[in-house]
């Protein structure tokens, strides 16, 4: 027998299409993300190669594949030419009409740096791993809806995250296919003499790490994406982007300077090159950025600042956002390593080492002062910062108080912005197309939405949420079936994967990343009950899963094991499926194809959580804990919640309690009302709920509900705070703080003296407070003097604590006065109060800012 080796490419390039003129157009809306959100364009490529697009739904790919006869044809095709003039009409207006931050945003920030280390804005650019990429994908989606003049910056990593596939005993496998730039939607920036833009950061030790720089379109915003596979550099430098979140600590460390270091540099150079304007606000989406700082510091000292005014201007333009409610989940480097890396002439020179190193020490009770905490970092750079969820705000309050200990958690300046969904994204196209037709605008007037929604008719709403579930019904078993063939299985094993789900039966969703506190084998604490629900003659269920566990973590690979295990049982695989390789381009049907969509963390453990926001928006209603988003809008009457065994140590017993409530409500209340039709097959009683869980959800879960809040909240107080800082005024901010700091010791309350609150106060009685302070070398205008007062609860802490100035009414020698104010007593029950003095100057954000305070 004579065998043939395999040839192997000794050098591979892309040979790119050349469009005939009249069609030319094709190659701008490729180029612009906007297609993967915009059904008339996404019509036009289909149009194309009907083949190619329903196989990639990628136009970069279909113009690729297409032939020159084909391309000629379509040049000669009137009809073709006029939708594809429409659609790129459409894509000139987009860019160029004003918008509403352009119509209402008179003082915003004139450009605004959002930094990610991942970015999910559609299948074919897969440089996502789940909820965090995902965010920031439909972060500047909406942001280029509204107009808001954000840039982004990430990394492109040569091997997105990983596929996913699974073993024939049902255990992950991750593959890593190479991504050539070329083939994806993005172009390389260019100098003007066309070599190609780079930026470099010192190594120790080592020669310069080197990037250049792509331009992703994502409608009006761009995305800067820095990858270091670039020609000449060592191989352990064209590692740094090989993948997102591999590699071992030093190699994050790296990911994360080429982020936050090069990605300041980067944008200098698109605004060098392209003449767009230097931002004025920097959002680093979690702790991973956080050496933009740093960065921003150095070039500030560079042209002339001391340390602490260019510490001044970086905090006042700096927003950070948390997104993790554990501490694991927060990158932490030894101390060491970052010392290697910030040493004199590395990655910052002219930055005091010392002064790096103290950005980032858990420098509280109970840190580690052997590490440097990235999350720190973040909140020690910016002068505004947030979670999440409002419940996410509280926990983050919880658990960085440390960095504020004088205050109480109500204080913490970490407030709460709750996340969106890009809706022209994630809603089906039948929904949109019915929400428009009905007139209703959830970003527009809440009443006159909610009457256009009550105008839907039942029986087409049912109609059409029925068509979406048979396209996930079809779009899951070619997915299952490819699964089990890459598990080994012949087809002549795979006739039963024909009958596998039934578009008529209820359909719940579960689908996102998995590690252990999103509990994704919750549901099968009792097989048998689940098979009961599954397989129940009159009302059965049926689920479609799917997730990725971090590839180094076995713990989430074996939940996943077991519930593969689970679904492969012939009894039920008809019934519940897990689906591998959850990304971008299997939640499109997933979503709206799902009459309910399940999710059951570890309470308090999701910072937010947005897929089911999309389900919502697409008619699915939520079966959840009350955790994340789902603890804020749920009304009682807009999905149901999961009971949840907050108070119960022993886990196992908590999570029988709730996978126990959990069956409880699927067979007692979701199943029941599902199956509850009329003669006509409709279910009223469900689409009365789905109705309301419409009304009562569809504003609020919007992306561009979350881009106006960080406009308003943050983008905007952030610039202004910015633009009040000259070289003058921050170096004066920093001597105020100095002397601030230097002289808080001789800072105390002396004695407090009231009237008016005896024992038996009455409702509408006025309490009159004179108090006696000591201020040392500092002035009256240095503080504020507060009564703090409200209800005593434990150990008569103040809850809710209502604020009163206190203001000097004499002065005596040394530096000691007296302050007097009242305030009324308005409500019945306990009430307490106290006397408290804290930095008050016209550059602070928050009273808790300098960590100072002196109390009575």
């Amino acid at each position: 027998m004579h065998y043939v080796e395999r040839m192997r490419a000794i050098r591979r390039f892309t040979v790119r299409p050349v469009l005939p003129e009249p069609i030319a157009a094709l190659g701008v809306l490729a180029g612009n993300l906007r297609w993967s959100w915009h059904p008339a364009t996404q019509d036009v490529f289909a149009e194309v190669s009907p083949e190619a697009w329903a196989a990639t739904h990628d136009p970069v790919h279909v113009l690729g594949s297409a032939s020159r006869e084909r391309l000629d044809a379509l040049a000669a095709d009137d009809g073709f030419r006029q939708r594809l003039g429409d659609a790129a009409a459409s894509l000139d207006r987009y860019l160029a009409d004003d918008r509403w931050y352009q119509r209402q945003q008179h003082d915003g920030p004139r450009a605004i740096a959002y930094f990610s280390p991942e970015f999910g804005i559609t299948a074919v650019l897969p440089q996502y791993s789940g909820g965090l990429g995902i965010l920031a994908g439909d972060h500047l989606k909406a942001a280029s809806d509204l107009g808001a003049p954000i840039v982004g910056v990430g990394l492109l990593y040569r091997h997105g995250y990983f596929a996913q596939s699974l073993s024939r005993e049902g255990w992950q496998q991750e593959g890593y296919p190479l991504l050539d730039p070329d083939e994806l939607p993005i172009t390389a920036l260019r100098e003007a003499d066309g070599s190609l833009a780079t930026i470099s950061i010192g190594q120790p030790g080592d020669r310069d790490l080197v990037a250049r720089i792509w331009v992703a379109r994502v409608g009006r915003v761009p995305l800067l994406m820095l990858d270091t596979d670039v020609e000449g550099a060592p191989d352990h430098h064209v590692a740094v982007t090989d993948r997102l979140y591999g590699g071992n600590s030093e190699h994050r460390l790296r990911q994360e300077l080429l982020l936050g270091v090069g990605g300041v540099r980067a944008l200098r150079a698109w605004s060098r090159i392209t003449g767009a304007v230097e931002p004025e606000v920097y959002h680093t989406n979690e702790g991973h950025a956080g050496f933009q700082g740093i960065e921003r510091i150095r070039e500030l000292t560079a042209s002339g600042l001391s340390f602490d005014a260019a510490l001044e201007v970086c905090r006042a333009s700096t927003v950070f956002t948390t997104h993790t409610p554990v501490p694991a989940g927060i990158d932490r480097f030894p101390r060491s390593l970052i010392e290697q890396y910030f040493a004199e002439g590395a990655a910052t020179p002219g930055v005091p080492l010392d002064r790096v190193l103290a950005f980032g020490a858990e420098s509280y009770a109970g840190g580690d002062p052997g590490v440097f905490n990235m999350a720190v970092l973040g909140f020690r750079l910016a002068q505004r910062a947030n979670g999440v969820s409002q419940l996410h705000g509280h926990v983050s309050r919880e658990m960085f108080h440390g960095l504020w200990p004088a205050f109480d958690e109500a204080e913490v300046p970490i407030t709460s912005i709750t996340n969106g969904v890009h809706a022209p994204t994630w809603v089906a196209r039948e929904f949109q197309e019915l929400v428009a037709e009905l007139g209703a605008d959830a970003d527009g007037d809440p009443a006159a939405f909610q009457a256009a929604i009550e105008a839907a008719p039942f029986g087409r709403v049912w109609e059409l949420k029925h068509a979406l579930r048979e396209r996930l019904v079809d779009d899951a078993r070619a997915r299952l079936r490819a699964s089990w063939r890459g598990r080994g299985a012949a087809d002549a094993e795979l006739g039963w994967i024909d009958d596998a789900l039934d578009p008529d039966v209820l359909t719940i969703g579960f689908a996102r990343r998995v590690p252990s506190y999103k509990r994704l084998t919750l549901m099968l604490r009792d097989p048998e009950r689940l098979k009961r629900l599954l397989l129940d003659p009159e009302r059965p269920v049926q689920l479609v899963i799917a997730g990725k566990a971090h590839p180094a973590d076995d713990g989430g690979k074996k939940l996943i094991q077991e519930l593969v295990r689970f679904a492969d049982d012939p009894e039920v695989r008809h019934r519940i499926v897990f689906l591998p390789n959850y990304d971008i381009a299997m939640a499109l049907p997933l979503y709206p194809g799902c009459d309910v969509w399940l999710n059951n963390p570890l309470r308090p453990y999701e910072a937010c959580g947005t897929s089911g926001m999309k389900a919502a928006l697409n008619g699915g209603l939520n079966l959840s804990i009350l955790d994340g988003w789902w603890d804020e809008w749920f009304d009682g009457d807009n999905g149901w919640a999961i009971p949840s065994a907050d108070g119960v140590d022993d886990a196992d017993k908590r999570d029988d309690l709730e996978a126990t409530a959990l069956y409880d409500l699927i067979e007692r209340e979701i199943a029941p009302r599902f199956y509850d039709a009329g003669a006509d097959g409709v279910p009223v009683r469900w689409l009365e709920m789905m109705r309301h869980t419409f009304v009562s959800l569809a504003p609020k879960v919007l992306a561009t509900r979350m881009v106006r809040d960080y406009v308003r909240l943050l983008y905007s107080p952030a610039a202004a705070s910015a633009r009040g800082l000259d070289a003058t005024a921050a170096t004066d901010l920093a001597a105020w703080k100095a002397r601030i700091a230097a002289g808080w010791p001789g800072v105390r309350v002396e004695h407090v003296e009231s009237d008016g609150a005896g024992d038996a106060a009455e409702v509408g009685a006025v309490l009159s407070v004179r108090a006696f302070v000591a201020l040392g070398a500092l002035s009256p205008d240095d503080v504020a003097v507060q009564l703090v007062s409200g209800r005593p609860v434990g150990d008569d802490e103040i809850a809710d604590p209502q604020l009163a100035p206190l203001d000097v009414v004499e002065t005596y020698e040394g530096g000691r006065y007296c302050v007097a104010g009242s305030i009324p007593l308005d409500r019945s029950g306990a009430f307490g109060y106290t006397v408290r003095v804290v930095p008050a100057g016209a550059h602070l954000a928050s009273v808790a800012e300098l960590g100072l305070v002196a109390t009575a």
